[in-house]
């Protein structure tokens, strides 16, 4: 999401004159520059976003691959959607149940 804004964002001003004015938020405080000196700055936040956001997905992938070696090794079988789905049910069939109320007379 982050490394799609900023993506938008240079894509908004790239076109721009260079000595046009701009506003950047810096820690809370919105900041004028100039789109020159901004452009740099934007462009580097973008490219440590997507490092990390592949650094992440490389972490994940290792995890997973962990998980099923683990599964296997100790012959582990997961079940899947369809045990889930009957408790989804029951639960929803043990809410659906109707509100208790008084008397009709009530009190006075």
């Amino acid at each position: 999401m982050d490394a799609s804004e900023h993506s938008l964002v240079i894509s908004a001003i790239q076109p721009l004159d260079p000595s046009r004015r701009c506003y950047r938020m810096i820690g809370g405080v919105l900041v004028e520059r100039t789109i020159k000196e901004v452009m740099p700055a934007v462009q580097r936040n973008k490219e440590g976003i997507e490092e990390v956001i592949a650094r992440l997905n490389e972490a994940l992938e290792k995890k997973k691959k962990e998980i099923s070696d683990f599964e296997a090794k100790y012959k582990i079988k997961i079940r899947k959607e369809q045990g889930e789905e009957k408790d989804d049910s029951a639960r929803k069939e043990g809410t659906a149940q109707g509100v208790l109320v008084g008397p009709a007379g009530g009190s006075e």
